[in-house]
């Protein structure tokens, strides 16, 4: 009798299991589905995952990258056209050095090119001897070895952007102007003209008629003495 007392007695409980909720008239979640998709979304197991319509978190670390990578890209940028404008500056400056070496070599020859004259004239008269002489050959190597040449020679094309003519006659003997006798040579420093040479051209004379031309010469086909 006295355990029959201890035992309390059962309690009743009641499950309302009903979808629809009588008082709000909303559609009931059930319990087993609210634990699987708590679980699920926020839960210890589950990974976190935006909600639809939010904006996500951007990287620092990402961001950090992606900002070093654009400096990086603008220093290159900026190396690349420094790099470009000393290369321009230094051709620049060797061809504005090698026009002022020429330049300067070309006013020194051009100054000694009446000596050089002087020399031609001992020279013809039988004058350059003995220490002249060596004096005198020192001087034309030294010029030759800056470059300076001399032109003008019989037989030449008249050219009158090189050649000065200062007596004209005509021949026969002649197909076209021709220099026929140098009075003064012309001196060129590279592509410089320094002084034009002075001549005397012979231009071929109108009566002697056209220039004949020589006749041209057919080739002859071997003979075929297979037959």
């Amino acid at each position: 009798m006295s355990e029959q007392r201890n035992q309390e007695p059962e309690r009743v409980v009641v499950r309302d299991r009903r979808r629809i909720d009588p008082l709000t008239g909303e559609v009931r979640v059930p319990e087993a589905e609210q634990s699987v998709s708590g679980a699920g979304a926020g839960g210890p197991t589950g990974a976190s995952e935006p909600a639809p319509g939010t904006t996500p978190t951007p990287d620092p670390a990402e961001e950090k990258l992606a900002e070093l990578s654009a400096q990086l890209d603008e220093r290159t940028a900026d190396l690349q056209r420094v790099s470009a404008e000393y290369a321009n500056y230094r051709r620049r400056v060797d061809r504005d050095r090698e026009a002022i070496t020429v330049a300067a070599r070309a006013q020194v020859a051009a100054e000694l090119l009446t000596v050089l004259d002087d020399v031609a004239r001992a020279e013809a008269h039988g004058d350059l001897t003995g220490a002249f002489k060596a004096v005198a050959d020192k001087l034309v190597s030294a010029l030759t070895h800056i470059g300076l040449t001399a032109f003008g020679a019989e037989g030449d094309p008249f050219d009158p952007s090189v050649h000065e003519a200062v007596q004209h006659t005509t021949s026969h003997d002649v197909t076209g102007p021709t220099v026929t006798m140098v009075l003064r040579p012309g001196y060129r420093l590279g592509d410089r003209v320094l002084r034009p040479a002075m001549v005397a051209v012979t231009d071929r004379d109108p009566a002697a008629g056209p220039v004949e031309q020589p006749p041209i010469e057919q080739e002859t086909q071997p003979e075929d003495n297979n037959e």
